[in-house]
C-alpha cells in the first residue's frame, strides 16, 4: 500500500495527518472507484460522535459529489449499521467517518462495498492508485449534474429492527449495565435492550463530541466493572466509539472479553447443531484456553492473521458463521457483515437466557492462560529483517517451548510494536516480554 490504509482504513489525528483536503481527495478517489459502470450511484454516509466528524463528513461528501454521485447520509450511526445498510438500500458503496477506539484528536474513513464488506486489501490498493495518481484528472460534473445530498437518519430503525430480530427471549429478568464510550451507539444500546425488557443502566451516554472513549468504553473495563458491582447488576457491557466491537463484565465484576464471548458463544452454538462446520475463526491473539474450550466440545478453531477484516475473510472463504478478536471484534456472519457490538450483546444475552446461566457462570467454560500484551512505542514500524529483534524473539520462544507462545506485529494504526506472550508462568511472562522490549526499543529508537 502507499501509506493511506492501514488495517482499518485510513486513520490518523486530524489536520496533522488526515485533513480535509485528504478527506476530500478520498471521496473523490473511493466514488471514482466504487461507481464503475454505474449510471447512476448512490453512496452512503455515517459517522460517529467526533467533533471532527463534521468537518470530515462535508469534505468527503463535496468529493463524493464533486464526480456527480449522489449521497445518503445517515448521521451519527455504529459502523456496523453503515454495513448493514450499504448492503439493504439502493446504494454502491458505504463509508464510514470513524478512528473506532482511538481517542478524540483521531479520525477515520473505511469504505464498505455494496454488500456491505470492508474492502480488499488490493481494493484499498486501487483507491490509493487513483488518491496519489489519477484524482486530479477525474472529470468533475459541472453545474446541475453534481451529486444530491439526502437525509437518510431514520434509517437506523430497520438496523434495529434486523438486531431484535436475531434473538427470541424475554430480556426482562436482567439488569443491563451498558457504556456507550460516548461514541456512536450511545442511544441505540440502551434503547434495544430496553426494547427487549431489560432494565438498562447507561453511562457515558452523554457524547459532547470531545468525551469519545475518553476514559470509558471497552478499552477501560474498570469503569464498567466498578457500574455492575455498584448497581448489583446481571453484567455490564461496553462499546468503543464506533460500536464494532464489545466486551462484558459478569455479575462479579470479572472481565468477560472476546475470547470468553466467543467461547461461550461458540460452545452454545455448538449445542444446538448451528455453529457452521462446527468452527469458529480468531486471531492469533487469541487465548490458548480458548481453543482447550472449543475442543472439549469436539469444535474446531482457525486461525488468522490480526484484524477483523481476515477473520471475515476467512470465515466467507469457508462459510464459517462465527469469529471475532479477543477486542471484542465478533463477527456472527448470518446476521451481518462485519464485527458488531449491538448484535454480540444480544447474541450473548440470549445464551445467558436460554442457558439460565449466570455470565459467572458460562465464564467458567474456558480458563485462560496467563497472557501479556506490551506496546512499545517506537519511531519506527519496520522491525522483522533486524536481526537483534529477531534474536530476541527466538530466544523467548525457545524459553516457552511448547507450552507457550511469544507474537510480535506493527499495529496498523498507531505507532507502536506489540509483544504478546502467553504461557504458564506469570513472572517468567513479565521477564520475557520486558527482554524483547528492551531490544526493540533499543533498535527502533
Amino acid at each position: 500500500m502507499g501509506g493511506l490504509f492501514g488495517t482499518d482504513g485510513v486513520r490518523g489525528e486530524v489536520n496533522q495527518f488526515l485533513t480535509a483536503e485528504m478527506a476530500f481527495k478520498l471521496g473523490k478517489a473511493g466514488a471514482d472507484y466504487l461507481t464503475q459502470d454505474c449510471s447512476e450511484a448512490k453512496i452512503l454516509v455515517g459517522k460517529d460522535t467526533r467533533v471532527s466528524g463534521d468537518l470530515l463528513e462535508a469534505a468527503l461528501i463535496a468529493g463524493i459529489s464533486s464526480l456527480g454521485v449522489d449521497v445518503l447520509k445517515v448521521g451519527v450511526v455504529p459502523t456496523p449499521a453503515v454495513a448493514y445498510l450499504t448492503a439493504q438500500e439502493d446504494v454502491v458503496a458505504g463509508v464510514m467517518i470513524s478512528a473506532s477506539h482511538n481517542p478524540v484528536q483521531d479520525n477515520g474513513i473505511k469504505f464498505f462495498n455494496q454488500a456491505g464488506f470492508k474492502l480488499t486489501d488490493q481494493q484499498e490498493d486501487e483507491i490509493e492508485e487513483i488518491y496519489f495518481n489519477q484524482v486530479d484528472q477525474l472529470p468533475l460534473a459541472a453545474g446541475d449534474q453534481v451529486g444530491q445530498v439526502t437525509e437518510g437518519d431514520h434509517l437506523v430503525d430497520s438496523y434495529l429492527n434486523h438486531l431484535k430480530g436475531t434473538v427470541n427471549s424475554d430480556f426482562s429478568k436482567l439488569k443491563v449495565v451498558v457504556d456507550c464510550a460516548n461514541g456512536a451507539a450511545y442511544q441505540l444500546t440502551p434503547q434495544v435492550l430496553s426494547d427487549l425488557g431489560a432494565e438498562v443502566i447507561a453511562i457515558n451516554d452523554q457524547p459532547s463530541g470531545y468525551n469519545i472513549n475518553q476514559d470509558c468504553g471497552s478499552t477501560y473495563p474498570e469503569v464498567i466493572k466498578e457500574a455492575v458491582i455498584k448497581h448489583e447488576a446481571d453484567l455490564g457491557i461496553a462499546h468503543d466509539g464506533d460500536a464494532d466491537r464489545l466486551i462484558a463484565v459478569d455479575e462479579e465484576g470479572k472481565l468477560v472479553d472476546g475470547d470468553y464471548i466467543l467461547t461461550i458463544c461458540g460452545r452454545y452454538l455448538l449445542a444446538q447443531g448451528e455453529l457452521a462446520h462446527n468452527t469458529i475463526v480468531v486471531t492469533r491473539y487469541s487465548n490458548l484456553g480458548l481453543h482447550q474450550a472449543i475442543k472439549e466440545d469436539d469444535g474446531q478453531v482457525e486461525v488468522t492473521k490480526n484484524g477483523d477484516r481476515y477473520v471475515l475473510a476467512k470465515m466467507r472463504e469457508a462459510g464459517y458463521n462465527l469469529g471475532g478478536e479477543k477486542s471484542g471484534h465478533i463477527i456472527f456472519a448470518d446476521y451481518n457483515t462485519t464485527g458488531d457490538g449491538l448484535l454480540t450483546a444480544l447474541q450473548l444475552i440470549e445464551v445467558i437466557v436460554e442457558s439460565g446461566k449466570s455470565l459467572a457462570k458460562l465464564r467458567e467454560q474456558m480458563t485462560a492462560f496467563p497472557q501479556l500484551l506490551v506496546n512499545v512505542e517506537v519511531e519506527n514500524k519496520v522491525w522483522e529483517e533486524n536481526q537483534k529483534i529477531k534474536e530476541a524473539i527466538a530466544g523467548a520462544e525457545k524459553v516457552l517451548g511448547t507450552a507457550g507462545r511469544i507474537f510480535v506485529r506493527a499495529s496498523g494504526t498507531e505507532s507502536v510494536i506489540r509483544v504478546m506472550v502467553e504461557g504458564q508462568d506469570e513472572e517468567e511472562l513479565e521477564r520475557l516480554a520486558n527482554q524483547v522490549v528492551e531490544v526493540i526499543e533499543g533498535e527502533l529508537n
